[in-house]
């Protein structure tokens, strides 16, 4: 056996290596952690969907019609068997659902009835919340169609409930059911047991047979507006601590279309697009939803309507570059078109948009005649179907654009026919062809106005221009003509309604007054066209206008009136007859002063 040496024992002089701190040791001890633990857990974290569902009946947005109902039902003891909520997606059905749930069990120390009004939290309240309430069962009919599921759950109906004071069935998707498995439920639902409560969602109410409709109350559960979403999503983010434009909030509101639970979701994706402290921008949640700005749209939908073809495609192609889909471009128009009309029909305060895109719009209904927008309705309408089909949507959109622009600028049948009547040309095309025109007036006139009314018939190139029979410099001059011209009922309504901002020929500006016609503008554009022989441009304002004609006579016959009653001897009078008061103002011819009348030349006879 050989013998070891000194070195192989060890030394007191000589450190032992340090102990590597990954390597667990003999006992089975974890290795020791070479980088602190995250201090958040982002598999624990809750989106803000699922986090902020609505508790209790007051938390539900834009349903006050259903809640009230369900309110006074309650109160009442009217309480059906059978419920059946319907709506689009995230508007708050299977929600609903729970919180009715809920309320058929509700039950405190002091509440032994079944309430709406959530004043604690009840004794089955928590289990339903979680899902885990043994006497409120939740299916899914997208999952479980077939009739076999059907007769299993109703053969568990007979029985009562073992912890609440109802069984409970909520049913999603309810639509989706078999025509056996209705066909099962008709009867249960026909004559249900007393202590049984059924509530059906669904987003597709026509596919759910009139028997089974007939059998429960319906709630139709609204989309929710985007202001009210608005003021949820601003809930959300000062609960949350975050920071985000009030713009980028509309956007978020009207991307849901509607729906609550969409809009929380975007909300949620938004808020990260910024580090933590820093508010979200408009143009930020505006790229992450590939949306095109709506103002560069507008603009777009007002070359279209000018006939401006190629500075339409230079539009699109600059929102395109941004990264805006060609489809969301066209639906775009598409909105706008349908602005515009509601703007017409009933004013810019139908619309649910900023005050100068709703002006904006208003301006394009005024001066756009409704046949027209209802046909570049139907063109944008097959524009979007192509774009969404199309191997190539950018080429698709330009083609559109074209093709827009120029039934833009076409006359409709009862203006084709009267132009036909006149002789005058029909050929019509965008900005920068040989025929020129378009409906739109170019420039910045729309961006500002809130009605417009232009001239759109063109002269044939082969007349000249009929000679202007009247020439107005002032607003006084155009009442002078249209009395001249005999038109009362114009004169009137000019004279009471139109209060002038800046008269220059060819164009007026004004603020219409309280009650002034709709068609106004059009009128006085259709006669200055007849007696001036030139288009003009006449657009109203929202505010800024001086007295109109009536209201300036008023003032100075009120004027007039306070001056003579201050006077010394109509005071006297107005004493001496106690009631008397002053009814008529009239100017009386004064006679010419004694001396300065020159005689009357007499003739040869009366000399003789």
């Amino acid at each position: 056996m050989a013998v070891m040496g000194d070195e192989h024992f060890p030394r007191d002089d000589i450190e032992p290596p340090e102990r590597d701190p990954n390597t667990g040791d003999m006992f089975g001890d974890a290795p020791v952690a070479a980088s602190p633990a995250p201090t958040m857990d982002s598999a624990a974290y809750t989106v803000i969907a699922r986090k902020y569902r609505p508790q209790t009946f007051d938390d539900l947005y834009g349903q006050e019609a259903m809640v009230r109902t369900l309110r006074n039902a309650f109160s009442s003891g009217r309480i059906a068997h059978a419920f059946m909520l319907t709506g689009v997606r995230g508007v708050g059905k299977t929600t609903t659902a729970r919180l009715l749930a809920r309320a058929f069990n509700y039950e405190t120390e002091t509440v032994h009835i079944p309430t709406v009004d959530f004043r604690e939290e009840g004794r089955n309240c928590r289990a339903i919340i979680e899902g885990r309430h043994i006497d409120v069962l939740e299916l899914d009919a997208a999952t479980q169609t077939g009739v076999d599921n059907m007769r299993t759950l109703l053969e568990s109906v007979r029985y009562g409930p073992i912890e609440g004071r109802y069984k409970v069935y909520i049913i999603d998707e309810v639509h989706m059911l078999s025509g056996s498995a209705f066909a099962s439920l008709l009867k249960t639902l026909e004559e249900p047991p007393p202590h049984a409560k059924f509530i059906f969602a669904t987003t597709e109410i026509r596919k759910v047979p009139v028997t089974i409709l007939s059998r429960t109350q319906r709630f139709d559960l609204r989309r929710v507006e985007p202001d009210v979403l608005v003021k949820n999503l601003e809930m959300i983010c000062e609960a949350e601590g975050a920071r985000v434009e009030a713009e980028g909030l509309m956007l978020i509101a009207r991307a849901a279309e509607g729906s609550v639970r969409d809009g929380q979701s975007m909300l949620d994706q938004a808020i990260v697009q910024a580090d933590p402290g820093v508010t979200v921008t408009a143009a930020s949640i505006r790229d992450m939803l590939g949306l095109a700005d709506r103002a560069q749209t507008i603009s777009l939908f007002e070359q279209v309507l000018r006939g401006e073809a190629g500075a339409a495609i230079e539009t699109f192609r600059a929102l395109y570059g941004y990264g805006a889909n060609p489809d969301q471009v066209v639906m775009d128009l598409l909105d706008h078109t349908h602005g515009a009309s509601v703007a017409k029909a009933i004013g810019p305060q139908a619309l649910v948009l900023p005050k100068e895109q709703a002006q904006r719009l208003a301006a394009v209904g005024a001066a756009v005649s409704a046949g027209t927008l209802s046909r570049i309705w139907q063109l944008t309408l097959k524009a979007y179907d192509e774009v969404r089909r199309a191997p190539d949507a950018a080429a698709a959109v330009d083609m559109a654009l074209i093709r827009l622009a120029y039934a833009a600028d076409l006359p409709g049948p009862e203006e084709a026919l009267k132009r036909l009547q006149d002789g005058d040309a029909l050929a019509g095309g965008p900005t920068g062809g040989p025929s020129g025109g378009g409906l739109m007036p170019s420039g910045g006139t729309t961006a500002r106005v809130a009605t417009t009314a232009v001239a759109r018939q063109q002269m044939p190139a082969s007349q000249a221009s009929p000679e202007p029979t009247a020439v107005l410099n002032s607003f006084e001059d155009l009442l002078a003509l249209i009395g001249q011209r005999r038109d009362v009922t114009l004169k009137m309504d000019v004279e009471r309604f139109i209060r002038p901002i800046s008269f220059r020929q060819g164009a007026i500006e004004y603020e219409p007054g309280p009650g002034a016609p709709v068609n106004l503008a059009q009128r006085l554009v259709a006669r200055l066209k007849e007696w001036t022989g030139e288009r003009w441009l006449i657009a109203a304002q929202g505010g800024g206008g001086a007295e109109s004609a009536w209201e300036k006579q008023r003032r100075e016959q009120r004027e007039v009136k306070a001056e003579i009653e201050q006077d010394p001897f109509v005071r006297s009078v107005m004493a001496a007859f106690p009631g008397a008061e002053i009814v008529g103002i009239r100017n009386l011819a004064q006679p010419d002063p004694v001396g300065e009348v020159e005689p009357t030349p007499k003739d040869d006879d009366d000399e003789e």
